[in-house]
């Protein structure tokens, strides 16, 4: 099945957009969690089995665990989900080099980790996606225009054709980069009217949006102005640290569960 019909499918099942980000933090862990032998695995385990009724997919950062040395807790996360709960992994690694080394950063995503999804930098060029792109069963979140404030150091340029770099992004990956119908946009939350922009640009492209919760998105006018297409809503640390106390997992479904139903209010 071809990631965006599959999460579609997840999408219909739980009633939900909400994408749940796991980012670890071992500093954040209760003291029983951090006994474990596999903490980072033993946390998204808890997570993922208070959340999975209430999420359209799962976005661990890679980073996360890399830092810790726990790709295999990563690996055992990833197919935790999938095989227990059939809900599609996004994992955000937002690669983007040349030749050969992308060709390995897509086999990492897609052989090593068996990622349903990939988040991807195009400030390289198409061919640093090409490798990414030729996995036709998998979905490629190409980063158009992020929630950071420093985004607009780059992606608010004006360019030759009077677009913004942001714009001239959206407009090639939906009408050149697009050939396998598996591209997808990652438009932060956080800038509603560029939001808007690029939904009116790209028609209706599947986007994930991240920037609520711990970054201060606003649902409302996230949902305003990005309806038209597939949408995936991210919330990460505000739902995996909304409770320290060794009840981490009813928290964050308490919290899960709330957003999960603000956005559905405004779909």
């Amino acid at each position: 099945m071809k990631f965006i019909e599959h999460l579609k499918q997840t999408c219909d099942r739980h009633n939900s957009l909400l994408c749940v980000g796991l980012d670890p933090d071992i500093a954040k862990f209760t003291a029983t969690i951090n006994q474990s032998d596999t903490p980072i695995f033993d946390f998204n385990k808890a997570i993922i089995d208070a959340t999975a009724d209430l999420v359209c997919a799962y976005k661990p950062q890679i980073a996360h665990y890399a830092a810790y040395g726990a790709e295999t807790e990563l690996r055992q996360s990833i197919r935790y989900i999938q095989d227990k709960y059939q809900i599609p992994v996004i994992l955000d690694a937002k690669r983007g080099d040349i030749g050969s080394t992308a060709e390995m950063y897509a086999r990492e995503a897609f052989e090593r980790y068996k990622a349903d999804a990939v988040t991807v930098n195009p400030y390289l060029g198409l061919d640093s996606m090409e490798p990414f792109l030729f996995y036709e069963d998998k979905g490629i979140f190409i980063l158009c225009r992020t929630s950071n404030p420093g985004g607009s150091d780059l992606q608010n340029l004006k360019i030759e054709n009077g677009l913004y770099l942001y714009e001239h992004v959206a407009i090639k990956a939906k009408e050149v980069w697009n050939t396998n119908g598996n591209v997808l946009l990652v438009v932060g939350a956080t800038r509603p009217q560029e939001l808007k922009r690029i939904r009116e640009l790209t028609g209706d492209m599947p986007f994930l949006l991240p920037g609520i919760g711990a970054q201060g998105g606003d649902i409302k006018s996230m949902m305003e102005n990005a309806r038209g297409g597939q949408l995936i809503v991210n919330s990460s640390r505000a739902i995996l640290y909304a409770d320290v106390s060794d009840n981490f997992a009813e928290g964050a479904r308490k919290v899960a569960l709330e957003t999960r139903d603000q956005i559905n209010l405004y779909r």
